[in-house]
């Protein structure tokens, strides 16, 4: 399984959610199974590390945010089985990119895979670069809840 996370600029939620995923895939044991990345509709922060809020909240709560952004390319549409949107914005430029409407049907919102937030009426992950601290811990609660049900849907799809 091939997972790609994607945000505007690929410097907060979407390392996030890469940094949450492949801590709790490691967890689960299925690192050699679940293969992980992120990137960006936008290359305005193209070769930057994740935003240091970001990635102290993420460290406060044993997770580690490494890499470089990216901007997504038209081959992540071959390359990975699911492209996970943080917000409804990055859902629409990510159907606009894809090249057919095989690669349209691999888009989802991240939130859909929260049990909890499957019925709520929006499920974006808010963008906490503008706010205060608090945003990027509300940012993980979000993540965490969505990857945790997104790591069980996987399993179930193993069994």
């Amino acid at each position: 399984m091939r997972i790609l996370f994607v945000c505007l600029g690929n410097i907060c939620r979407s390392p996030t959610a890469e940094g949450v995923m492949a801590r709790l895939v490691r967890d689960a044991g299925l690192d050699g199974e679940v293969v992980i990345d992120s990137a960006g509709t936008s290359g305005w922060h193209v070769g930057e590390p994740p935003d240091p809020r970001a990635a102290a909240a993420a460290r406060r709560r044993g997770t580690e945010l490494t890499g470089a952004a990216r901007q997504v390319r038209p081959e992540d549409f071959h390359e990975f089985d699911l492209i996970l949107a943080m917000d409804g914005s990055n859902l629409r430029d990510l159907h606009a990119m894809a090249p057919h409407p095989q690669a349209r049907e691999k888009v989802r919102l991240l939130r859909e895979f929260d049990p909890a937030s499957a019925d709520a009426g929006d499920l974006d992950v808010p963008d906490p670069y503008y706010g205060g601290p608090r945003g990027f811990d509300d940012v993980l609660d979000l993540v965490e809840a969505a990857c945790r049900g997104l790591l069980d849907e996987i399993r179930a799809a193993r069994a």
